[in-house]
């Protein structure tokens, strides 16, 4: 095994060692200062992170709010509280060593305003940000703005260089590292195209080569790429350490410190995770963002895989095949259905998905009518929680906050069920992000006889390779 020397990130050496940001209250002060401790770069997350009262309890995110605007604003002071607290808790936790990174979603609600306003609140204790799930042009300059160094997650050259291209060659000097998340492989929202199959995984090292000759070209050379999605024992990955073809490259890891003393997740999750199979995480495309996401197969994705296999087009007029009537809701308004299609039908409501609810594509989906007061409930609770909500049409981009689009009840709240498994839900009942290697838990003998790490020990279990 070669060894595994401190690379040049951010101005500075530190192990090539990454923790994952992980939202929404999982990876936070604790897990980032702990594994900082150890040398390498920590990472928490400021998308929707928990605050603190006065005795140290988390303070639960509810809200007031009477429209979904001022539920919104609630939303965005939570994140920019929550963010601060986990700095300070990451921090001191750290001890000095290593390095401190927040993580934001570009997509997430207000992740403009709840970066600066964390980074404002928390200067000089932040030292990178990383930021995905969409385009973050803007990431440079909020960098730059407040002196901290910022890490692009992508996962194409091509992205890299429209980001380039229109913002970042401006601030070059602030770019930290780009973080190369494989979409099929990381854990969470994934970054495929619609030119790349989901189930036909790409070989990584082609795709961070192409990575590397673009960065090249705009004089990047020297920039660390950080492979994020996979990662397991560096043995593994011997080849990509000191490989001059890639340059500096750094590991990410999301899915191990899970399993680490500092974790917030429930002790029921933890067991979970050493149980898992090869294939009980999945690659699916429900998530309201539009981006596909990688989690453990559970009660909470058969239902939406249920959810949308119940499904049918229809027309408002008789055309072609469309000439079975059907009645919509309680006042049944007529539509029509394929004759094979209404008998499918029938078939779903003796099994008692008798609630037939439309989409924004001419289709209906047939739920139970518990399922249908909770999709109902959950889209009138709305509070922004994304830039752009396909499952409650809520937009930040619009003066009305709509899409103009139906609401689709194919998709669910995020951040309703990102809340609850955080903060001890149920584990079949929410969804439960996780990357494809988790598995591996299960036959790693670090973990044997139940042990887990501090995510000091973790980082010093990597450092070996194996």
């Amino acid at each position: 095994m070669k060894a595994i020397n401190p690379i040049r990130m951010g101005g500075v050496d530190v192990l090539p060692l990454v923790e994952g940001g992980k939202g929404v209250a999982v990876s936070n002060g604790a897990t980032c200062g702990g594994w900082a401790s150890g040398g390498g770069v920590g990472t928490f997350s400021a998308v929707n992170a928990d605050s603190y009262d006065a005795d140290g309890n988390v303070i639960r995110q509810t809200y007031s709010g009477r429209t979904r605007r001022e539920r919104h604003e609630e939303l965005v002071a939570y994140g920019i509280a929550g963010g601060i607290a986990q700095a300070k808790e990451a921090h001191e936790r750290s001890n000095g060593q290593g390095r401190i990174h927040t993580n934001i979603l570009w997509e997430m609600g207000g992740a403009e305003r709840v970066a600066r306003g964390m980074l404002e609140g928390a200067k000089g204790l932040i030292h990178g940000i990383t930021c995905g799930a969409g385009m973050p042009y803007r990431l440079a300059d909020i960098a730059r703005d407040y002196g901290v160094h910022y890490y692009p997650i992508i996962s194409s050259s091509r992205a890299f260089a429209a980001l380039w291209k229109r913002a970042y060659s401006k601030t070059r000097e602030w770019l930290g590292g780009v973080v190369y998340e494989d979409p099929w492989l990381a854990g969470g929202h994934n970054g495929l195209s619609n030119s790349e199959d989901p189930r036909k995984p790409e070989d990584p090292f082609p795709r961070v080569l192409k990575l590397r000759q673009q960065m090249r070209e705009f004089g990047l050379g020297d920039v660390p790429i950080i492979m994020a999605g996979g990662v397991w024992w560096l043995e593994e990955w011997e080849d990509w350490i000191d490989n001059p073809d890639l340059g500096p490259i750094a590991f990410q890891f999301g899915t191990r410190p899970l399993l680490t003393q500092e974790s917030p997740i429930s002790e029921a999750w933890k067991q979970r995770l050493m149980t898992l199979k090869p294939g009980d995480v999945s690659l699916q495309a429900f998530s309201p963002t539009g981006f596909y996401s990688s989690a453990i197969r559970n009660e909470f994705l058969r239902e939406l895989e249920d959810r949308n296999e119940h499904q049918v087009a229809y027309t408002s007029e008789p055309v072609g095949d469309h000439v079975a009537e059907y009645g919509v809701g309680p006042r049944k308004r007529l539509v029509y259905l394929t004759e094979h299609d209404r008998a499918r039908v029938q078939g779903w409501e003796a099994q008692g998905f008798i609630e037939a609810m439309r989409t924004p594509d001419n289709t209906l989906i047939f739920v139970t009518p518990d399922q249908a007061q909770e999709i109902i409930k959950d889209q009138v609770d709305c509070m922004g929680c994304l830039s752009h909500c396909r499952f409650s049409n809520w937009t930040q981009n619009e003066p009305d906050f709509s899409t103009g689009k139906k609401a689709d009840p194919r998709s669910f709240c995020i951040q309703k069920t990102l809340q609850d498994v955080a903060h001890d839900g149920a584990l079949d009942r929410n969804l439960m992000f996780a990357g494809h290697n988790a598995f591996r838990f299960a036959s790693d003998p670090f973990y044997s006889n139940g042990f887990v790490p501090t995510a000091k020990q973790l980082v010093e279990r990597i450092m070996t390779g194996r």
